[in-house]
């Protein structure tokens, strides 16, 4: 036997039925950003990974990014993620564009990361960013913007929420038991790790990384006091915004919520699970200084990001996952004979141009198989034009759905299928 090429470990096939699932996220992300006032842009797949170096983080760069020379001896990288780019786009027409920017985008991306249950090497991703606005408004209104989208897509409140934290209330709550500014980015990758390691093991991380026993229990302290919010003005006014937007029960504050990239400033925020099961669905924050970090001036800026996997998961696992049907076409023109195939085409031009989406058989076969293949990929009604038919200006609908078949004028066919796929 022969044995078929298997394709690149973690990327991935988008079959019909996947690319269905795909173009309706898509519309939807379309729709929910749209409607605060987004507009779409794209970046390119490919970037010099200069570009991520001094600010995503090492491990982002190290160990998860598709890093290779090009003919000119540069180091490219498949874009693990769009903000840097984002930032660099900005910064190239800062003084030609109307600030403050919304823009959103959908896309792919690609991370060396060992693929599993809502994560694979390449993926789609939502960004959408705010930017030129340092506001408690800026950071509340991309808050808003996940919660409805996950209530536009069918997910309550008591399903999934959106967690917040702030990196600065943190840097405050940090200093004060004695954790001092040098160790503050230790502090906050530990913080981010607790979830994802053993407890015990955790600990011992933590005072691997510097901190004593001290300061451990004065921080596991902190992370479990989830009304330390309430200490920040900045989350308190958040929440009041939300609240008066409508999404208030879709949000919580989480101090352990802090994610991992090295150049956020402020605010952070997940959508997750309510069940905490699997990785986050979204993540994102305040980045105010990343602009200025690529060459632009200094632009307050604030944003998210959203894979296509685990949203799915999410959506699956609560049933909500939509009932997609991908069809090829509303309406096949079968082919009667040889003789026959150029006015098959015709006929098939005649119904497209009526606003209806059709397929023409693309060879000459018995009715039989030609009945079998369109009921097979779901189409319900073919037209069948024999010499007959044709002499006489006619068309013969048959409705596979029901078995049943009607004959109509050329002139009146239009309409008549029209009524028919209503």
């Amino acid at each position: 036997m022969k044995t078929t090429i298997q394709p690149v470990k973690g990327m991935r096939d988008f079959y019909p039925e996947q690319m269905a699932f795909r173009n309706w996220l898509y519309g939807a992300i379309r729709k929910v950003s749209e409607s605060f006032g987004y507009q779409e842009y794209e970046g390119p797949i490919l970037e010099k990974i200069d570009l991520y170096a001094a600010k995503s983080g090492e491990e982002l760069v190290k160990e998860q990014a598709f890093v290779f020379p090009d003919r000119g001896g540069d180091l490219i990288t498949l874009r693990p993620e769009l903000t840097p780019t984002l930032a660099r786009l900005v910064a190239q027409r800062q003084n030609e564009l109307a600030i403050p920017l919304r823009w959103w985008s959908f896309g792919p991306f690609f991370r060396y990361e060992r693929p599993q249950k809502g994560r694979a090497r390449e993926f789609f991703q939502w960004n959408i960013d705010l930017i030129g606005a340092g506001s408690t408004g800026a950071d509340a209104e991309l808050i808003a913007v996940c919660a409805v989208f996950l209530q536009k897509i069918g997910l309550t409140h008591e399903q999934v929420g959106v967690f917040v934290n702030d990196r600065r209330l943190m840097d405050s709550q940090l200093a004060a038991i004695g954790i001092q500014r040098e160790m503050k980015q230790t502090a906050f990758r530990l913080i981010d790790r607790r979830d994802k390691m053993p407890a015990a093991e955790w600990e011992e991380y933590a005072l691997a990384s510097g901190l004593n026993g001290e300061q451990l229990g004065l921080l596991k302290e902190m992370l479990g006091d989830r009304a330390l919010w309430q200490k920040s003005e900045h989350l308190v006014q958040i929440f009041a915004i939300l609240e008066a937007i409508g999404v208030r029960e879709y949000v919580s504050f989480d101090p352990q919520v802090i994610r991992g990239l090295d150049y956020y400033t402020g605010t952070v925020f997940e959508a997750r699970d309510r069940a905490k099961e699997g990785r986050a669905i979204l993540g994102g924050g305040r980045y105010d200084n990343l602009v200025e970090d690529v060459g632009g001036a200094p632009l307050p800026s604030t944003g998210f990001a959203m894979g296509d996997m685990m949203i799915a998961v999410i959506l699956e696992k609560y049933g909500v996952l939509p009932d997609l049907v991908s069809l090829p076409a509303e309406v096949m023109v079968s082919v009667f004979d040889e003789e026959s195939m150029v006015d098959a085409f015709a006929l098939s031009t005649l119904v497209r141009s009526e606003g209806i989406s059709v397929l023409c058989y693309p060879e000459a076969a018995k009715l039989s198989k030609q009945l079998k293949y369109a009921d097979r990929i779901g189409i319900r009604l073919v037209l069948i034009c024999g010499p007959d038919e044709k002499t006489a200006g006619m068309v013969t609908v048959k409705n596979l759905t029901n078995g049943t078949q009607q004959t109509f004028t050329r002139g009146s066919l239009g309409a008549a299928l029209r009524k028919m796929l209503a």
